[in-house]
């Protein structure tokens, strides 16, 4: 199996998701060709990475990510959730991750907006991958089309994906309009004529969440080029160690 590795949220199994220590993780496997991180912006507009809108699952605080500053956050607790080892792991700012991921793996950047909360985000993220001179090594997500129509209008060389958890035939066409060339999928609603159709339409696909073998090595049957996103890079290991 030679289907590229995503490490969802970093190296999410083996360390609190989106913390630096997970993305290191993933980072220092030199085999594990990109990262998924998710982005919110802080109350006074800084990038951070964090996955939910609010902090109760995986911080110590409580209340919206967007009530506290970027230094509220970062002086947050996001690593004793999920092991007392990772305790004191604070909240990353974007900066932090581009600063050690730029040259070394190429990062999905999810944005988490529904259009209305984090109005400045797409300028806010565009202005700190300018900074790292990261803009081919990036791919900007996101659920919400006018947020990928908003960051092209920004700079229509940096490159957007579409996230959906659904299907539709037309899809090449509305991807065409929307400028963007990479399609982030469940992997539920992906089979070989669907991956192939992406294909055809120059169209790089990413499937997530797969956790379990059996259904890696089927999703990876459908295309080799079919990038394979997961919270377990060990079990992609594994299964690319034994040619499955």
């Amino acid at each position: 199996m030679n289907n590229p590795c995503v490490a969802h949220r970093g190296w999410s199994s083996r360390a609190p998701e989106n913390t630096m220590a997970a993305i290191r993780l993933a980072l220092d496997d030199p085999n594990v060709e990109w990262i998924e991180i998710d982005v919110h912006l802080s109350k006074d507009h800084v990038p951070v990475v964090i996955h939910d809108y609010t902090l109760r699952r995986t911080t110590n605080g409580k209340g919206d990510v967007k009530s506290l500053s970027a230094a509220q956050l970062t002086a947050l607790d996001a690593g004793n959730w999920f092991s007392q080892k990772y305790q004191g792991e604070p909240v990353p700012t974007l900066a932090q991750v581009l600063k050690e991921a730029v040259g070394r793996c190429k990062l999905n950047i999810e944005l988490k907006t529904d259009g209305i909360r984090y109005p400045m985000i797409e300028q806010k993220v565009l202005e700190c991958i300018e900074a790292y001179d990261a803009m081919k090594e990036v791919v900007i997500t996101s659920f919400h089309e006018g947020t990928l129509y908003r960051m092209k209008r920004l700079a229509g060389e940096i490159r957007t994906g579409l996230i959906i958890d659904g299907w539709r035939n037309t899809l090449p066409k509305e991807m065409k309009e929307l400028g963007t060339d990479f399609l982030s999928i469940s992997y539920t609603k992906l089979n070989k004529e669907r991956v192939a159709l992406m294909k055809q339409a120059g169209i790089q696909v990413m499937a997530w969440t797969i956790n379990e073998k059996r259904a890696m090595r089927k999703i990876a049957a459908l295309d080799p080029e079919l990038l394979i996103c997961t919270n377990y890079p060990e079990r992609w290991h594994e299964l690319r160690l034994v040619r499955v």
